[in-house]
């Protein structure tokens, strides 16, 4: 989803700073202009990680941003930001799985210093990630 962010271009000794409207409180800095596209996913993973999803709100449009007195001496940019990235809470869930198949996860998961939970997670992002 694109995000207007505001960039305070740096120099040789200062890093870029990048303010999120729509995410107060939520900043991020790149030394380089190309390294501002993963400075702002990875700031806003920071800013929600184990939020509900519905905390991220929906992008402001840059028009009622634009002119905004408190935005000057840089520069808007549109990020596009995975919000599928982002690590929300956990959700309960109830499933049914064999027993064997249960005990053979808890095992692994003990052995490995995980959660049942954690183990299916991971395991689910795995195979997903294919």
């Amino acid at each position: 989803m694109l995000y207007p962010v505001y960039i305070y271009p740096g120099d040789a000794n200062t890093a870029h700073g990048i303010v999120f409207p729509d995410f107060p409180g939520c900043h991020a800095a790149a030394d380089e202009w190309e390294h501002i596209p993963a400075m702002c996913q990875e700031a806003v993973e920071a800013h929600f990680a184990g939020e509900p999803a519905t905390a991220v709100p929906a992008p402001s449009p840059l028009s009622e941003l634009q002119n905004n007195p408190e935005y000057t001496g840089g520069v808007w940019m549109l990020a596009d930001i995975d919000l599928g990235k982002l690590q929300s809470a956990p959700v309960r869930l109830n499933i049914s799985l064999p027993a064997n198949l249960v005990r053979q996860i808890d095992g692994y998961a003990n052995k490995n210093g995980m959660t049942r939970s954690g183990f299916l997670a991971k395991a689910a992002s795995m195979a997903m990630a294919d």
